[in-house]
């Protein structure tokens, strides 16, 4: 278990040391149970909350505090698969998102380019349908990108050939962000 409660008084430990798979007792995959996931953070959440400890000591108050925080910023990183594969890698020794290794393949990027001026003229043209399906198509490759990461890390174990794929993801994530966005600017000048 991963919070342990000292004889009957409310002393909690955690061992902050523990990675974030190990911490929720998941697997350590990227193909991830979003239901497991859930079922951890809240059980490990109710065992650590700082209400728990709303009369114990002020060292009770903080460790709460402090454990509280470490299972929400695993449960954080452990819910988003861009952020799922880059913390694997991470265990792995692989800095997936490195600020001096940008780089992606061409036709990828051109491929969002296209997309990226597509939904600004849908914009323009106030075509909210145009929008949706080009964020039809991003969400559908993120997919496809999930569903090979799942391959190339819990299957082939091939993290180094990961990486481009996780750089791939969080482009993709945040152009359906955007996307959302542009969405959001149509629907409120309806």
């Amino acid at each position: 278990m991963a919070a342990l409660f000292a004889g009957g008084t409310q002393n909690l430990m955690i061992d902050f040391s523990r990675n974030y798979f190990d911490l929720f007792q998941l697997p350590q995959r990227f193909g991830c149970d979003p239901i497991s996931l859930e079922n951890a953070y809240r059980r490990l959440q109710t065992e650590v909350h700082p209400d728990r400890f709303a009369s114990g000591s002020e060292q009770e108050k903080r460790l709460a505090l402090q454990s509280s925080a470490r299972v929400n910023e695993a449960y954080r990183a452990l819910k988003d698969p861009v952020s799922r594969a880059q913390y694997l890698l991470s265990l792995n020794g692989i800095d997936a998102l490195s600020e001096t290794d940008t780089q992606l393949p061409l036709e990828f990027l051109e491929r969002q380019l296209e997309r990226r001026e597509t939904a600004a003229e849908a914009v323009d043209n106030r075509d909210s349908q145009a929008i949706a399906n080009v964020a039809a198509e991003v969400r559908d490759e993120a997919d496809d990108l999930i569903d090979a990461l799942v391959d190339a890390l819990d299957g082939e174990r091939a993290y180094s050939d990961a990486r481009m794929r996780v750089r791939e993801l969080k482009f993709l994530s945040k152009l359906a962000d955007d996307l959302d966005a542009m969405q959001g600017v149509l629907d409120d000048q309806e």
